[in-house]
């Protein structure tokens, strides 16, 4: 059944709402004050930065020089290569360490952070901004900060992995709690449940399988992140990357290139795989 509106009831229906369809003034110009000063940004990065066409194009050229420089991939010799595959597989151990002690801990952040959870005003903005805190520093700044505090190696890397995701970790977890269906906790509730029953049975179902997702993505992530902060002595992979790079041995650095971008692509299929076991096969 369809419902149609005589001319004059549509043009009633406009007039009476005319304010919302037209918009305000303040709003008109909150809107070309906003779309203006995003403009201007990228006008005054692009002026500061000295963006250059001909440096694009003159770069792709020196690329594909480095290309060919790198080409076979070869470590250089049997013994070589197992140093490097070592140093893979302790890079994907301070990636999978450091990421899963971070959402460890930032598992009860983030139901502190939660809005829904927490009503008290003074804990829920002391918990928001400790992890504003500690998210606003970079990965590669805390593995400069722990190599100084326990020394050089992989123990300052998975420390650094961990203090830079527990922020980001305890944005997102709260961020899903906030987000879930009150009915569940609501029911819990009308039978009697506590505050920590709520907890157990009415939110943590919802967000276990969002929680699990974001945390084997920061898995991945982390393992090429691992390849950078292991340039400032924090372990892994990236300290001979460093090395193969400061020596011009290309070939070398190739092969260390392909060994990341295949860890990282075994992870993503194991990855997939749990969290189809997590949430199950769902259409998408």
């Amino acid at each position: 059944m369809t419902l149609a509106l005589s001319a004059a009831d549509r043009n009633a229906l406009i007039a009476r709402h005319k304010a919302a369809i037209d918009g305000s003034l303040k709003t008109k110009l909150i809107t070309i004050a906003v779309i203006g000063g995003l403009v201007g940004l990228f006008l005054y990065g692009l002026t500061t930065l000295e963006t250059s066409l001909w440096k694009i194009i003159a770069g792709f050229a020196n690329l594909g020089t480095f290309v060919v420089l790198m080409l076979p991939p070869d470590p250089g010799s049997f013994a070589r290569a197992i140093i490097f595959v070592k140093a893979l597989f302790e890079t994907i151990a301070i990636a999978f360490l450091g990421t899963i002690l971070a959402a460890i801990l930032a598992f009860p952040l983030g139901f502190l952070a939660a809005k829904n959870v927490v009503a008290n005003r003074i804990v829920h903005f002391l918990a928001r901004r400790s992890m504003d805190t500690v998210r606003g520093v970079d990965a590669l700044i805390w593995a400069l900060i722990w190599v100084n505090v326990v020394g050089l190696g992989p123990f300052a890397g998975m420390l650094a992995i961990m203090t830079s995701d527990l922020g980001a970790f305890g944005k997102l977890f709260s961020e899903a709690i906030e987000s879930v269906d009150r009915k569940p906790v609501e029911g819990v509730t009308s039978v009697g449940g506590s505050k920590l029953h709520e907890i157990r049975f009415g939110l943590i179902p919802q967000v276990l399988p969002v929680i699990a997702s974001q945390v084997l993505y920061y898995i991945e992530s982390n393992t090429r992140s691992s390849t950078i902060i292991g340039i400032v002595g924090a372990g892994g992979i990236g300290l001979y990357l460093a090395e193969t790079i400061r020596t011009l041995e290309w070939q070398q650095v190739s092969f260390l290139i392909l060994l990341v971008l295949a860890a990282v692509t075994a992870i993503d299929f194991l990855s997939n795989k749990l969290r189809f076991a997590i949430i199950g096969k769902r259409a998408v």
